[in-house]
């Protein structure tokens, strides 16, 4: 019962700074522009400040030698996730397809799984370099796929495939598979400071996007949310304990597959598919619901989790 408290209360956190946001934007504190200024903050400064220091701190290539495994899981976890995907698809109206396939698909891989582990085992649990491990090639690979689900067709940017949380991730690798040690405290303590931001602003960002964006609702998209939320938060994840139980990888992959089959979709969708000339509207509503309801459904699973391996 202990990881299902502390699996609730790290999600239950997260969506309370999500209501800062909101309630930013309700006060109008600042302008509707705001969160959108705000976001390359967080993701290219802050979320690599942290990636980086945590492999600096708690990364060892010379103990932990198959470290190189990791992304090798994460194409297997992705593979699964696609199919699962495929299969929801086709119980949503085809004009809604498109929408519901991809917030089935990109999960919050980073953002979630950070302040649930840090939750379970400690902010300085060696999960969280598991983590970026396992996820290095996943913001890019976001980027540059995530058109595909629209007829208008994008092509692939390489400053995307080089995010800075990939480069953050591989220069720290490279660093210490090097050995070098040299890195004056102050700049440690710098980017320490700068990447613990990462997760509270981007919480606020979305809260605050989910209000704007929210002033424009006229319907729910009920049927698809029940569809959504039965897939996402419940079939998702059940599949990736499935899938562990049977094959029976490390303990560490094994947490990690059944963790990001059950958080809620990546933050950036709505963005993309209003980009892709999309629905914004129901993805809003697809993403809002699913980060409600893994209050309960994510708290649940890790506790499975824990029970069954």
């Amino acid at each position: 019962m202990k990881v299902f408290i502390s699996t609730f209360e790290s999600i239950a956190m997260l969506l309370f700074i999500g209501l800062l946001g909101a309630w930013m934007v309700i006060r109008k504190m600042v302008k509707e522009d705001f969160f959108s200024l705000l976001s390359p903050l967080v993701l290219e400064i802050s979320l690599p400040s942290f990636v980086f220091i945590n492999i600096i701190n708690n990364f060892n290539p010379f103990i932990k030698k198959d470290w190189w495994r990791l992304p090798l899981w994460w194409f297997f976890f992705t593979g699964i996730a696609f199919i699962v995907t495929l299969f929801g698809m086709i119980f949503v109206k085809r004009d809604k397809r498109r929408e519901f396939g991809i917030a089935l698909f990109y999960h919050n891989g980073i953002f979630f799984p950070i302040a649930i582990i840090g939750g379970i085992f400690g902010d300085n649990s060696n999960y969280l370099v598991d983590l970026f491990l396992f996820t290095i090639f996943y913001v890019s690979f976001f980027f540059n796929t995530s058109f595909l689900f629209f007829k208008n067709r994008g092509k692939i940017e390489w400053k995307k495939i080089f995010h800075p949380v990939f480069l953050a991730t591989l220069f720290g690798i490279f660093l210490k598979l090097i050995s070098f040690t040299y890195i004056p405290s102050f700049v440690i303590s710098a980017l320490k400071m700068v990447g613990t931001m990462s997760i509270p602003l981007l919480m606020i960002v979305l809260g605050g996007n989910i209000i704007i964006d929210f002033k424009e609702v006229n319907a729910w998209y009920i049927g698809e949310i029940m569809k959504f939320l039965f897939f996402k938060n419940i079939l998702m994840p059940l599949v990736m304990l499935g899938f562990v139980i049977l094959i029976k990888p490390p303990y560490n992959v094994s947490l990690l597959m059944v963790l990001e089959g059950a958080v809620p979709p990546i933050t950036a969708v709505p963005l993309i598919v209003e980009r892709n000339g999309g629905n914004r509207l129901i993805v809003n509503q697809l993403v809002f619901s699913s980060f409600i309801f893994s209050l309960i459904s994510i708290p649940f699973v890790m506790y499975l989790f824990r029970v069954l391996t």
